[in-house]
């Protein structure tokens, strides 16, 4: 009786979140707009994010200026509660959700949209240099992409990995895993890292995507991994952190919140800094997962946080931001935005940049807490 309740509880968790974050058709649900999480990417004093209206944005730093790419198109099929790909919901045009953050290699920026489609930029302009697939769709693309060594890698919902030939958008390998990804990859040193709702952490070989290993835990896993010194950190859904060895995939050590880890960890200076979906941030060693301290913010986190000088920065689900001294790890909270935050913040010269459910981009100093004009991201 216990595991049933504790089964139904874990799916009625999980349906909440999904409403709240808007992935529950490719094109609109009716009465409710499209959200995406994307973040930002700051390259050559220009910063890149994918709108809620399924555009990409670039904000140069230098004038002010913006530039916008064409809107991503939405899949020419039905698509889920009524709402079909030639029209939005009540007769409008529907936004495609752009949930992974935009990622800059080499003079082109690449994102992945809902609709199935990846998409590389000319980064100066904003012209589309290529899409993949050419006249077809993947299943929906929820987690963000990579690029290392001239490939782009990216989970499905059909539960595959698949590499790209970066500059050109031409298929090289995929693999097969048991269930959806929802996940970003990470890729370090010539190995692929991705979760999947199999309950699998899978590390894949970059050059081919031929399995490495891979380690079973008790609950879907959609976090990002982090790399760092030979550990592989992540989350799974069932509410533990786990720290393995990237050599073999033995388990190190694992730790347990009262929910999920959703948000990928931030480690500085030997010290793991993981919000999670129970309203707390914890503060582990990373040599053994021992609990330092944790702090309470009152709402889930599933954003992940950035670092801005001596801070440490995390945004609750419900748009209360605060920072973390890294000398003193005393917590303050710098702004009451009002309004959902789930995508991962971005941070360049001391201040930190926020997009919420809304179409702007929300900025604070955060050195000395002033709160600057937000960045409208209406096209």
């Amino acid at each position: 009786m216990e595991s049933r309740k504790m089964k139904i509880g874990v799916i009625a968790l999980l349906a909440a979140i999904i409403l709240a974050i808007g992935l529950l058709g490719l094109s609109c649900v009716r009465g409710v707009s499209p959200v995406g999480w994307s973040g930002g990417t700051v390259a050559n004093n220009v910063l890149y994010v994918g709108s809620n209206q399924g555009r990409l944005m670039a904000y140069n730093f230098s004038d002010n200026s913006t530039q916008w790419a064409e809107a991503l198109k939405v899949q020419a099929t039905g698509g889920l509660f009524g709402c079909s790909g030639g029209g939005g919901c009540g007769g409008g045009t529907p936004a495609v959700q752009i949930y992974g953050s935009p990622v800059v290699s080499d003079n082109l920026v690449y994102i992945a949209g809902y609709n199935g489609k990846i998409y590389a930029y000319n980064a100066g302009n904003l012209a589309t240099r290529w899409v993949y697939p050419r006249d077809s769709y993947l299943q929906q693309l929820v987690g963000g992409l990579v690029v290392a060594d001239g490939k782009l890698f990216i989970g499905c919902s059909d539960g595959k990995v698949i590499s790209l030939d970066a500059l050109t958008g031409d298929k090289l390998a995929e693999y097969k895993t048991g269930d959806k990804i929802w996940g970003t990859p990470a890729v370090v040193d010539g190995v692929l890292y991705i979760g999947s709702f199999d309950k699998y952490l899978y590390a894949l070989n970059a050059a081919d995507l031929t399995l490495k290993w891979k380690y079973n835990t008790a609950g879907s896993i959609i976090s990002t991994p982090l790399v760092d010194n030979g550990t592989v950190y992540f989350g799974s859904f069932d509410k533990n952190l786990y720290a393995l060895n990237t050599a073999d995939g033995t388990l190190k050590w694992k730790f347990t919140g009262d929910k999920w880890f959703w948000a990928q960890p931030k480690i500085i200076d030997g010290t793991i800094y993981a919000g999670c979906l129970d309203n707390y941030v914890y503060v582990l060693d990373a040599a053994n997962g021992t609990q330092i301290t944790k702090f309470n913010l009152n709402s889930p986190v599933a954003s992940t946080p950035v670092v801005s000088g001596n801070y440490i920065v995390f945004a609750s689900h419900n748009g209360l931001i605060f920072k973390i001294d890294l000398t003193t790890r005393e917590i303050k909270q710098v702004d009451d935005l009002k309004i959902n935050v789930d995508g991962p913040l971005t941070a360049y010269q001391g201040v930190v940049y926020i997009h919420p459910q809304e179409i702007v981009l929300f900025r604070i100093n955060i050195d000395n807490d002033a709160i600057l004009p937000a960045i409208s991201l209406q096209s």
